[in-house]
This record gives structure tokens, C-alpha cells and sequence, in this order.
């Protein structure tokens, strides 16, 4: 297989995560249109990842939020976003990178973005001889498990969901002729 020079995958991610950014920047200024709300998974420990010591010691490695009745101050840049929850009714304000950012998911209208989320450096991957990770692509249709479990995850908003996997990944080396 010949060497990937233009590095489709990361360009790939960098586009959807752009879908997410214009999703987030709209709701920034207009509110939520519908029924729509969010669930965006992110890495606590992700670079750039700004959260209260009690929720990073409470999510050491990643968390769920959901962006729907009771949020305030969202603010988007080009590299992440900012936003106000609330955490056992306790405010919180959160700053997250695009960068940190593994899922996105609307459930009103069955919409789901996954991400690859570097966490090592560039010479710690070297060091560890892992193999890269696969790209990761867009899911249209969820499993009815995980239906069931966005419904659970709506009953507790801002609840982190160690270790659930929301969609099947597809890798593009699938699709590859080898």
C-alpha cells in the first residue's frame, strides 16, 4: 500500500470537527432550534482541558456532558468552546478544545460524530511502538442499545460515561485496496 502523504485522516477529522464548531457556534447565538441537545464526549485530561479539580477527580479520564436546559455563557472559538453547567447544583465553567472532543451526538435527529483523540505526545508514541490509531467516520444509525442508553443518559444530564461505546466505527482501511 502506497505511503498516505496528504494524510486524508487527519483532514477528515479536522472537517468533521468543523461541522461541530458551526453546530455549536449557531447555538451560541440563536439557543437550541427544536428538540435538538448535545452529548459531547471529551478526554479530562486532554490538553487544554479546563475543568474544577473536583471534576477531574471525579472523571479522571473522560466525561459526557449534555448540552440542553440548563447551560449558560457557551462560547465558541476556532479551537474549542466554553460553557456553563451545573454539577450536583453545583455552576461550573468548562473550557474544552475541539481537540479533546471524542464524541458528539444529537439524539433528536440520531446524529453522530466520533473523533480520534490524540492524548501522547509525539515522541511518547514513538517510545510505546503503538500502531496508529484508525480514522474514525461518520454513523448515521445507533444500535438499539445505545438508544437505550442516550435515554438513560438523558434521565442524568452531565453524567460521564467511562468506557461507552455509542456506534460502530468504521475504519477507512476497510474501503482501501491492499
Amino acid at each position: 500500500m502506497a505511503d498516505d502523504h496528504i494524510r486524508y485522516d487527519i483532514l477528515a477529522q479536522e472537517a468533521l470537527r468543523g461541522v461541530m464548531r458551526k453546530v455549536l457556534a449557531e447555538v451560541a447565538r440563536t439557543g437550541l432550534p427544536g428538540n435538538h441537545h448535545f452529548f459531547i464526549t471529551f478526554l479530562t485530561g486532554a490538553p487544554g482541558v479546563r475543568v474544577s479539580s473536583r471534576l477531574r477527580e471525579r472523571y479522571p479520564e473522560q466525561m459526557t456532558i449534555v448540552i440542553q436546559f440548563q447551560y449558560w455563557d457557551l462560547k465558541v472559538s476556532d479551537t474549542g468552546f466554553e460553557v456553563g453547567l451545573s454539577f450536583s447544583d453545583v455552576p461550573e465553567k468548562l473550557e474544552i478544545p475541539f481537540s479533546a472532543v471524542r464524541g458528539f451526538y444529537d439524539p433528536s435527529v440520531n446524529f453522530e460524530l466520533e473523533f480520534d483523540v490524540k492524548t501522547d505526545t509525539p515522541a511518547e508514541q514513538e517510545t510505546k511502538a503503538k500502531p496508529a490509531p484508525e480514522p474514525l467516520a461518520i454513523v448515521a444509525e445507533k444500535k438499539p442499545e445505545t438508544k437505550k442508553k442516550a435515554a438513560e443518559a438523558e434521565k442524568k444530564p452531565a453524567a460521564a460515561e467511562a468506557g461507552a461505546k455509542g456506534a460502530d466505527v468504521v475504519s477507512l482501511d476497510a474501503f482501501r485496496k491492499k
